[in-house]
């Protein structure tokens, strides 16, 4: 009752492997965090937390190589010792000087339904206050959700891991008419270990992040299909 499928499909995705520092190589299939974001670019409140439950891929998993410019540094905020002083030292990053070519591993022409569900952090602000029925909320922002969707709406424009690769999305309002995976992702397909998200621990009065633990699991596909676990940590 709490739950949505969204189709979602583009010509490149980069979901980056941590593991690899230098050149970019993608997993194999979207991440649950990365799909996750697709939903938040659509619709968010601070009162909620979107739980992907399932992936299913449709479009057979095909990668290619491309090289693109990029920098090898970021633009640092400007000290205030600089400023106090009137210093005149440059803000910016001159491209000429920091560029660097790298070559990334991508997935091309992909395809997927994320199956998710909405899980409620509070209910307190939702109703002047008052306490009201989590499936209820949850309806709520689930409708909302709905309406965007379906008109093509979104907060900022979702993407497959890099900005550069858009994501487009359809909303399926039932699991009828779905489409079904490509016969080349008939059986089952180990592909290793996944991130899974990552933990932030905040200060609960400035809630500033003081670390980051990513998590990860023993990602199984069958017939297209990958079933998420639970978060491994309590949902914030």
């Amino acid at each position: 009752m709490n739950g949505i499928i969204l189709e979602t499909s583009g010509d490149y995705a980069l979901f980056s492997r941590p593991e690899m520092k230098v050149e970019r190589v993608s997993y194999d299939v979207i991440t649950p965090s990365a799909a996750r974001g697709i939903l938040e670019a659509i619709y968010w409140k601070p009162q909620i937390r979107w739980i992907i439950n399932r992936i299913t891929v449709i479009n057979p998993i095909r990668f290619t190589n491309i090289r693109r410019n990029e920098i090898s540094k970021k633009a640092s905020n400007p000290k205030a010792s600089l400023i106090s002083s009137g210093g005149t030292d440059s803000l910016g990053i001159f491209v000429d000087q920091e560029r660097q070519q790298r070559a990334s591993l991508l997935l091309r022409d992909v395809r997927y339904l994320i199956h998710a569900s909405v899980h409620i952090l509070d209910t307190r602000i939702e109703r002047g206050g008052e306490k009201i029925p989590e499936n209820e909320a949850a309806g709520k922002h689930l409708e909302m959700f709905k309406r965007r969707a379906r008109k093509g709406q979104a907060f900022q424009q979702p993407y497959f891991g890099c900005r550069e690769f858009p994501a487009s999305f359809t909303l399926h309002e039932d699991d009828s008419n779905l489409p079904t995976p490509h016969e080349s992702l008939t059986g089952e397909k180990d592909l290793g270990f996944m991130l899974h998200d990552i933990e932030f621990d905040q200060n609960p009065k400035t809630k500033a992040v003081k670390s980051t633990t990513p998590h990860f699991f023993r990602a199984q596909m069958i017939n297209g299909a990958i079933e998420v676990p639970k978060l491994p940590f309590p949902i914030a």
